[in-house]
């Protein structure tokens, strides 16, 4: 392997669960920053716009410029841009914001985010309509769970297949795993893909994700990890650590 010239970190799970810092989390992200190695912030959270994220991390201590975070959201909002589409927002209402100026009466494409109690069945049965009458379905990751600070929470995974195998459509995933997103926080750090150590607590959208994406990646057991979680991954190629702590005092040993 190359060695690393660069990390890509997810938030959740990572950095902070709920809305406090994991232990040695705000130490080991310091000391990340003064090695001199550049990192970008990827993260599937779609319940916040970016600049909600960057407050949020801002007041728990972490010292991140806003322009370093790389957003599931934001990758949506560029594609329906580049396309022309109109959204029919299956999204959390913290979200809305983001994309009101695109939406219409006339909707001609479903995004999906993590819409919490707004995943109704009227809300998804009428995206399963518009799909049926040939809209294209981007969804903002395919995560099936993630933990919030009383246990575990249902993620957009387990929406978007059921609206796949509803309207018998294949949906296009935004967020991670999608390499286009990956190699999108690489590029912003002017580096090659193997060059970067992605850094994650979900084995499937990070770490595999990652690694399919030809992108060095570290397993943490923090955030939404669960024993087990090895085994969905190439442990041929991924690291795996306790924490952001631990992988940070290998990484610069």
């Amino acid at each position: 392997m190359k060695p690393i010239r660069g990390v890509l970190l997810d938030l959740s799970g990572v950095l902070y669960v709920g809305d406090a810092p994991l232990a040695g989390a705000l130490e080991a992200l310091t000391r990340l920053q003064a090695s001199g190695l550049p990192v970008r912030y990827i993260t599937n959270t779609t319940r916040s716009p970016r600049r909600e994220i960057h407050r949020m991390l801002s007041t728990m201590g972490f010292r991140i410029p806003e322009q370093e975070i790389f957003t599931a959201p934001g990758a949506v909002r560029a594609a329906l841009e580049r396309d022309g589409l109109k959204p029919l927002l299956l999204i959390h209402p913290g979200l809305a914001p983001e994309f009101q100026d695109l939406v219409t009466d006339t909707p001609d494409a479903v995004v999906l985010g993590d819409a919490g109690e707004a995943f109704s069945y009227d809300n998804l049965n009428r995206a399963f309509r518009l799909l049926m009458d040939g809209a294209p379905l981007l969804a903002m990751g395919s995560n099936r769970y993630f933990r919030e600070q009383d246990g575990l929470s249902l993620d957009i995974g387990p929406f978007l297949r059921a609206l796949e195998y509803a309207a018998g459509v294949q949906g296009t995933v935004l967020g991670k795993p999608s390499a286009e997103f990956f190699h999108a926080a690489v590029a912003d750090m002017g580096l090659e893909p193997d060059e970067v150590l992605m850094v994650g607590d979900d084995a499937e959208a990070d770490v595999q994700g990652a690694l399919d994406a030809d992108i060095q990646a570290c397993l943490v057991r923090t955030g939404k990890y669960r024993p087990g979680d090895e085994d969905h991954i190439d442990t041929h190629r991924a690291r795996i650590a306790d924490d952001l702590a631990a992988l940070v005092a290998d990484l610069l040993a």
